[in-house]
């Protein structure tokens, strides 16, 4: 997810998307753990854009 696609977001589904990614990235690291993953970066990339989701949330809070 491209960070210009997450300006155009609003506040409730940042959050619902965060919700949703946290667990799928729980999920991807138990798998993982299990059996590897095929393509283990796919790890990196979802956290990566948990982050960026997070930012977002973040700093929108502060300018309001």
């Amino acid at each position: 997810m491209k960070q210009n696609e997450i300006k155009q977001l609003s506040n409730d589904d940042l959050k619902s998307r965060v919700s949703l990614m946290n667990e799928q990235y729980e999920k991807m690291k138990l798998s993982h753990k299990v059996t590897p993953l095929e393509n283990p970066l796919q790890i990196r990339a979802m956290r990566k854009t948990i982050a960026r989701l997070n930012t977002e949330i973040t700093k929108r809070s502060a300018e309001a």
